[in-house]
């Protein structure tokens, strides 16, 4: 599986906002995945298990197969939905959760398995693991975002493509993207662009998400090609 359209070759990923009340979000799922994102992740921090389960299983039930679905953070509960009949395609990673390699062995071959990178240190980390282990790498954050309170460093453009560069992995640039970003990102070697606010926070998440791809189509290939 790949995170990749085979299309314009450039990704688009939504990651949901816990911050947005669950029935309108599954409303954006559904505008994103009817106006052609590629991915969305399912994020829940703050939520238990259970209730991470449940949101899983909506998730992937409004995207209805038109997009790769994806928990983050949560082998376990992309486990458990995938038990319960709900098509997860695969997760994404932090740095403190469980290691690629043990998700890799879990979850299988024919899973997406994201993993975050924003260090030279972490690239050196995933370009250790096994061949096969890695689909691709959430690079960022690219300027300041208030969906991440804590998060590590703003690189910028400039120093998205430094990293991107250090790898043949696909790297997905998140962290306040905005579609006027996407020409730019592109050139700089993204893969492709992982967005929270600029899609669940607009008043027509579809309009939104045809921007992102409006820009993708008309960008100028990037410096890494799709595994």
């Amino acid at each position: 599986m790949n995170p990749r359209p085979a299309g314009d070759g450039f990704g688009l990923h939504l990651v949901t906002d816990e911050r947005v009340p669950f029935a309108r979000l599954l409303e954006v799922v559904d505008a994103a995945a009817s106006a052609g994102v590629d991915v969305v992740q399912v994020r829940a921090k703050s939520a238990s298990g259970r209730e991470f389960l449940r949101q899983a299983r909506a998730v992937a039930d409004a995207v209805a197969g038109r997009a790769l679905v994806l928990v983050n953070d949560r082998v376990d509960v992309a486990l458990a939905a995938r038990d319960a009949g709900a098509r997860i395609d695969g997760v994404h990673l932090g740095q403190s959760d469980l290691p690629p390699t043990t998700a890799r062995r879990l979850l299988g071959a024919h899973t997406v398995v994201g993993w975050t990178a924003n260090t030279p240190a972490h690239l050196d980390a995933a370009s250790a693991f096994p061949a096969g282990t890695l689909d691709y790498l959430g690079v960022g954050v690219i300027r300041p975002t208030s969906t991440k309170p804590n998060h590590p460093p703003v690189l910028g453009v400039e120093g998205f493509a430094g990293l991107a560069a250090r790898t043949a992995l696909p790297c997905i640039a998140i962290g306040g993207v905005v579609d006027g970003d996407v020409v730019a990102l592109r050139d700089a070697g993204a893969a492709g662009v992982a967005v929270v606010s600029a899609i669940c926070a607009a008043d027509d998440p579809g309009a939104a998400t045809r921007a992102f791809r409006t820009a993708a189509a008309f960008a100028t290939p990037g410096a890494v090609a799709a595994r």
